[in-house]
Formats: structure tokens, C-alpha cells, sequence
């Protein structure tokens, strides 16, 4: 850089009063013509408009996000209504009004009038438009998530599993996300470093302004970025996004408040070291601290902080840790934004306002947890809960409680009597409605949550559970719900469920709302396709129940599911099921020892008792009846396995229709309810399964599983032929799942945008945390 000549060269007369403030230098005669310039280009007293710059970026964003839910939300509405009235009309014209007119099982519900007492048959009418629709807006919504829902694919880093890590692939946000957060960067960016000047010729004339600029836009982004955390929050009610999604705006906001943060602070140690005489300016202001940028550096180290542990390996690593120090260290976070920003220009504003929307949420949460409620029996003491454990490492919360939820919806879970402090979501598997009701009274309904353990909060449940026993009760503190779709699968003439292990828990409740509707006729659905991806068939009894209502009072034909399992049992050298080395198995290893440990402690207490009655008294009769009692101990016989068949194939039997007995396949014949095994597969078929998937024929009038993993595309491009007008795709799984199900929705959008293709309407995607 060239050396800027300083001004006490120039100006020797000029006072400390003139660096009153550091930033707004008064003009006088004695002023060098640098800072004439220099006040005239980018007036300190109007950087104001900055901060007004990020506002209005926002609410742009904001009113066409709110306009475009308003037409979903509107839409979905009229076609349903639309639907209703049809119905009714339909059931009114049903039954013949003379003796002349004539109707059979087909054309039940035909509004056609056949063999009329005068005159000749009736000609065929155009069938009615039941729905609301604008083709120009469908067609660019269309285009835009044919670009949108394209998936960025997802890196598996190698060797990490050589270092045992759990988390082997990196996955990228949403296309939408990766747009707003580059948009919201690059106008931030042009915003501090277009407008110019970027420097003053010295410090003595003020501040630099780049950093008023990245300083006033990094003030101005707070209020967003605390309304983006909030659990119960306006923008969530204005544009239907819940909270969990929008935390990840909150997160990339936050990052890009780092990033202004470093653009302000920089320019203020690059200026003196530029200006001779600059620095000594600057010590002799702060005369008396310790260290003259000592607020800047007091709120830029906990946004630092706030930045780097919400990282998400180390939130993963650490999450209660996350959980406990974000909070707190926000708030000192604001604290020193105002002990720094000291009411300069409009900055105070904005930090005012965040506060408000930060108390205002938090009054709002109130209303949202259980235990808050004077009407309610759970005020100030929660809900009774029960912990049950399920097949495959899994555990089911039972929670009756006076709370309502809609379907999809998450809650967070506090446990007293497992964890004071910790507090963790999880989606409501059950669904709230009065079909359901509870054994606690007309007012309760039963709110089920299942989860697989990990570690911490998840962990604790599972350990409290097989220590106290499936009778145990504990104290519940919910607070929720939250979240959920932002449409109706009601709207939709088809839907498609896809869901990969645990993420069938986000699904089961939207189906059994969905179904409940389709028997009411309040929903415009004629299909329901369900795949459901796990790795063990014990697994399908988490839902069991749910999926026999299901499967028994759906319409006829209107629910088909499919179970693939991904997972092939082991087979030992002899042929014999090996079971699963236990490292796969840790949760079902712990409950195994944990009883053992709880019945040889009885049976060691029985024992000893029997002993001292049988000795009467006598010490060496009691030592000898010890050592005859250790000699006659020995360990329980293994399970005894049924051999495999001796014949590879049968005949008659075809190789694409695998299946494989549960582990209490001597009790399937008793069960009420079957999940569409077709048949035992042979020893050959169960390892040509682990390396291959051959696709099943799709049997519409039943449910089926097969073996291997779905082919995804293969499926969706079946069931595009039967697509309605509209349809939703709805998936909640691993990673590798979504990319799939994402890649085909979005060429699906070129068949919408490019001209429609049987009257076509819309195609939409919802994708679910697999996480929550």
C-alpha cells in the first residue's frame, strides 16, 4: 500500500475534541480538503441506510414467500371444498327418482340420467373442473423446483472408517437454502465493498467506512437471525416453514454475522498501521483502558464461540453441551452488542428490537408446554409416561396428555426422573383425533413417541427403562408441538410415502390422519403408496397396530405398501442363523446383560437363603453345601435352530419373491395381521439377496416385502403413470434416499412447466429430518 501522508503533518492544530465520537468529525476551516472528500462521498451521519439495505432485503424475501403459501394454503382449500360439494351432489342424484331411471354399481354415482320417461338419452356432458387452479402459476412454480429440487449429492468421505466414526458422508443443505444464504452473501458483500471510500486517507478523520458499513449490516442482521431460532415465531406463521427448518437459515445468518464482524473489525487495525501518528491518536482517547478496541473484542469472541460449536460435528459430538452453553452465551452475546455499539446511528434500534422478539417468543412458548396450563391437570407437574422396549433397539414413550398436535408434528421431551437439564424432539408417531382415545379419560389422547437410543438423553431412557421395569411411570414435560407439513395430503389425488428405518415415525401419523379423511370424504386422495426401507423384519412391530387399521379400514384398493428388508441374516458354516456380532447391537447387548445380571442376583439371593435353612445353623455344613452348590452351576443350553431345507429350489417357486421367517416364526400362523410374506426363501436365495435385488411385480390389492434395497427410481417411474392432477411425494430417511426420491421429483417438474402432461397440475416433494 502507499504510504497516506498523516494529518498532523498538515493540520498540527487539530484537537482531541475533533475525535469526540472517533466517527463523526466535524467540518471546520482549518479541515484538510481529504476529509472534505471524504465526508461528501459517504456521509458518517447517513450509514444508517445500511442497515436499512438488510431490512428490505429480508422483507422482499419474506412477502413472496408469505404470497406463496397464501396460494397453497388457498388452493388447497377451495379444492377440497370443491371436493365436498361434489360428494354431496353425488349422493343426492345416486338413487333413481322414478321408476324409469335405472343405476347400476358402476355408475352408482353418475349424475347421467338413463332411460328418461320422453325424449332421447341423454348426451355425454364434459366432466366438471373440481379444482382451483392457475396454469401460469403452476407452470412457474414448477420451473423453479425443477431447479430446487435437485439435490446436491451427498460425499462419503473415505477411510473414516478406519477410525471408527460413526459419520462417514457429508450432506449439503437444500438447493433453496444453498440460493437465499448465496443471495443474502453477495448482497452483503457488494453492499460493504462497492460503495466507496473503503478507507479515510487517516484514522483521524473517523472511522474506516467499510467497517461502519459491515459493522451496521452484521447490527442489523440480529433481529433476523433470533426470530430465524425461535421455537414459536411470526415468520413461521406468516410463510407455514417450521422452526426446525428455518434453524438452518439461523445458522448460515449467524455465520454470515461472523463474517461482517471480521469485515468491521479488520479495517481498524489495518488503518494505523498505515497512518503515522494514527495509533497514538487512538491511545490517547482511550486513555485510561486497558486496551482500546476492548468492546469490539468482548462481543466478537462469543459470536466466535456461537459460531464454531454450532458446527455440525462438533453439535453432533457434544450436543448436550450445545444445548446448554448456546443459550446462555447468546444472551452475553447481545449484552456486549450493546456495551459496544454505545447507541451509535440507529444500532440500538436493532438490538431493542431483538431483544423484544426474544422476550415476546419466550412469553409465547408459554402457551406451548404442558405444565404452564392452569386448565390442564398437568399444571406445574407434568404427564405421566411410560418407557417400553421394542424389537431392533427402539423405544416407545407413552404419553397421555390433554395436548392437541396435528399430524408430522414434533415435541420436545423433558424427563425429570431420567435428566433435570435435558431436553430433546422427537416426532409424534400417534395420532391425535377421537378414534383414538385414551385410557386416562374422553380428554386424553395417548401421544407416542419411538426412537432409536444413541448416547446421552436417549441412552439414560433406555438404562432407566430395563432398571425400573415396564410398570415404572415417570414425570413428562413437553413442550410443543411444533413443525409439521406446510400442506395437505389431504389436496393431493395421490400420495406417496417413502421412508427409510425410524423415519417411518414421521409417516404413520400422516397416514392414519390421511386414511380417516379418505373414509370422511374430506380428502380428494384416491391412492396411497407406502415403501417403507428396514433392515430387519423385527422391526415392523413398532407399528403393527397402526399399519393392520390401516390395512383394514383404508378404502379398497387405496393403500399399497411395500417392505424391503436390507439386511440378510447370517448364516453359519452349518447353515444355522448366526445372530449379529454385538458390536451392530450394542442397546439389545445392554438389555440382554442387564437381565441376566438382575435374575442371577435373585437367583444368588434365593440360593443362599435355601443354604443357611438347609445347614441349620452348622458352619461346615454350610461351607460344603457352597462348594457342592458352585460345582452343580452351568450356563443355559443355546438356542436350538431348525435346519435349512436340503433343496436349493422348489419347484414352482420363483426366485423374485424373497422372504424370511421372523425370529418367532413358530407363532406366525397365530398372528392376526401379515405383512406379505410370500414364502420361506432357500439358503441360495438369501445369499443371492445380500448382493442383488430383483423387483417384485407390484401387487395392487395387497401389501408385500421383498428383500434388497428399493430402486427408487425404477418405483416412482411405475406410479408416475397413475399420477393424479396433483401429487405429493412425501420422504423422511438417510440422506441416500432423499437425493434419490429428490433427483426424480425434480425431472418430474419438466413434464409440469413444459406444457403439462394429462392435465397435470403439480408434483410436490416434502422431505423430513431422518434425524428428528
Amino acid at each position: 500500500m502507499p504510504y497516506l501522508q498523516s494529518p498532523f503533518e498538515t493540520t498540527p492544530t487539530l484537537s482531541l475534541r475533533a475525535l469526540t465520537a472517533r466517527v463523526k468529525i466535524p467540518i471546520t476551516s482549518s479541515s484538510p480538503p481529504q476529509l472534505h472528500e471524504a465526508i461528501k462521498q459517504d456521509p458518517w451521519s447517513k450509514s444508517g441506510k445500511y442497515g436499512l439495505g438488510w431490512v428490505y432485503f429480508c422483507i422482499i424475501l419474506l412477502v413472496l414467500t408469505s404470497l406463496l403459501h397464501a396460494y397453497h394454503w388457498l388452493s388447497d382449500r377451495i379444492r377440497r371444498a370443491t371436493y365436498k360439494e361434489v360428494i354431496a351432489k353425488s349422493s343426492k342424484s345416486s338413487s333413481p327418482d322414478s321408476d324409469y331411471e335405472m343405476a347400476n354399481m358402476p355408475t352408482n354415482n353418475s349424475q347421467h340420467v338413463f332411460f328418461p320417461r320422453n325424449g332421447q338419452l341423454p348426451q355425454r356432458q364434459e366432466e366438471e373442473e373440481t379444482y382451483f387452479s392457475f396454469q401460469p402459476m403452476n407452470r412457474g412454480i414448477a420451473l423453479m423446483r425443477y431447479f430446487f429440487y435437485r439435490p446436491i449429492p451427498v460425499w462419503r468421505i473415505p477411510g473414516l472408517h478406519l477410525l471408527r466414526m460413526r459419520k462417514r458422508e457429508i450432506s449439503f443443505p437444500a438447493p433453496g437454502t444453498i440460493v437465499i444464504v448465496s443471495a443474502a452473501f453477495i448482497f452483503v458483500t457488494l453492499y460493504s465493498f462497492v460503495p466507496q471510500p473503503l478507507y479515510y486517507a487517516s484514522i483521524a478523520f473517523g472511522s474506516p467506512p467499510l467497517a461502519i458499513r459491515a459493522g451496521m449490516l452484521a447490527v442489523a442482521m440480529m433481529p433476523w437471525i433470533v426470530a430465524l431460532s425461535m421455537k414459536a415465531n411470526l415468520i413461521t406463521f406468516l410463510t407455514g416453514i417450521g422452526h426446525e427448518r428455518l434453524n438452518v437459515l439461523h445458522r448460515w445468518g449467524g455465520y454470515i454475522c461472523l463474517f461482517l464482524s471480521l469485515v468491521h473489525t479488520i479495517p481498524f487495525y489495518i488503518s494505523p498501521a498505515w497512518d503515522q501518528g494514527g495509533l497514538q491518536v487512538f491511545k490517547n482517547y482511550f486513555r485510561g483502558q486497558t486496551y482500546i478496541y476492548g468492546t469490539g473484542i468482548a462481543a466478537l469472541v462469543p459470536l466466535l464461540f456461537l459460531c464454531v460449536h454450532s458446527l455440525p460435528f462438533l453439535r453432533r459430538w457434544m450436543y448436550e453441551l450445545f444445548v446448554a452453553l448456546h443459550v446462555p452465551v447468546s444472551i452475553i452475546f447481545l449484552a456486549m452488542l450493546f456495551w459496544h455499539c454505545h447507541n451509535y446511528l440507529t444500532s440500538w434500534n436493532y438490538l431493542a428490537a431483538t431483544a423484544g422478539i426474544w422476550f415476546v417468543s419466550y412469553c409465547i412458548r408459554l402457551f406451548y408446554l404442558n405444565w404452564t396450563n392452569l386448565r390442564r391437570m398437568s399444571w406445574l407437574i407434568g404427564e405421566e409416561a411410560g418407557v417400553t422396549i421394542l424389537p431392533e433397539n427402539a423405544v416407545k414413550v407413552t404419553i397421555p396428555t390433554q395436548v392437541k398436535w396435528r399430524p408430522g408434528q414434533y415435541v420436545y421431551l423433558r424427563m425429570p426422573g431420567i435428566s433435570v437439564f435435558e431436553n430433546h424432539p422427537f416426532t409424534i408417531a400417534s395420532l391425535c383425533s377421537d378414534d383414538f382415545p385414551s385410557g386416562y379419560g374422553e380428554e386424553y389422547r395417548d401421544m407416542t413417541l419411538v426412537f432409536r437410543p444413541f448416547g446421552g438423553f436417549t441412552r439414560k431412557v433406555v438404562n432407566a427403562a430395563i432398571d425400573n421395569g415396564p410398570m415404572h411411570t415417570y414425570r413428562a414435560f413437553i413442550d410443543g408441538p411444533y413443525g409439521g407439513m406446510q400442506r395437505d395430503l389431504a389436496s393431493f389425488e395421490t400420495v406417496i410415502l417413502f421412508a427409510g428405518g425410524s423415519g417411518i415415525t414421521a409417516i404413520v401419523s400422516q397416514l392414519l390422519d390421511l386414511i380417516k379423511k379418505m373414509r370422511d370424504s374430506k380428502a380428494v386422495t384416491k391412492q396411497i403408496h407406502v415403501v417403507w426401507a428396514l433392515k430387519r423384519p423385527e422391526t415392523m412391530e413398532w407399528f403393527k397396530e397402526e399399519l393392520r387399521i390401516c390395512r383394514e379400514f383404508a378404502p379398497p384398493e387405496s393403500v399399497h405398501c411395500q417392505f424391503f428388508i436390507t439386511a440378510a441374516k447370517r448364516v453359519g458354516p452349518r447353515g444355522f442363523p448366526l445372530p449379529p456380532p454385538s458390536p451392530s447391537r450394542p442397546v439389545s447387548d445392554l438389555v440382554h446383560g442387564k437381565i441376566d445380571k438382575a435374575f442371577q442376583g435373585i437367583a444368588s439371593k434365593r440360593n443362599s437363603a435355601l443354604i443357611r435353612d438347609e445347614a441349620g445353623g452348622d458352619p461346615e455344613k454350610e461351607r460344603e453345601l457352597r462348594r457342592e452348590n458352585e460345582d452343580g452351576i452351568s450356563a443355559l443350553p443355546a438356542p436350538t435352530f431348525l435346519p435349512p431345507p436340503k433343496k436349493a429350489f422348489t419347484k414352482g417357486h420363483k426366485p423374485n419373491k424373497l422372504s424370511i421367517p421372523s425370529a418367532n416364526s413358530q407363532n406366525a400362523t397365530n398372528q392376526s395381521f401379515d405383512f406379505g410374506f410370500p414364502s420361506t426363501p432357500t439358503m441360495l436365495q438369501k445369499n443371492l439377496m445380500r448382493f442383488a435385488f430383483l423387483p417384485a411385480p407390484n401387487k395392487k390389492t395387497g401389501w408385500h416385502t421383498e428383500y434388497g434395497r428399493p430402486d427408487i427410481p425404477f418405483m416412482l417411474k411405475g406410479f408416475e403413470r397413475e399420477f393424479g392432477k396433483r401429487t405429493c411425494i412425501f420422504v423422511c430417511g438417510p440422506p441416500s434416499m432423499r437425493v434419490d426420491v429428490q433427483r426424480c421429483v425434480a425431472k418430474m417438474q419438466q413434464k409440469i412447466w413444459g406444457g403439462g402432461e394429462n392435465g397435470r397440475e403439480e408434483v410436490y416433494l416434502h422431505t423430513e429430518n431422518y434425524a428428528i
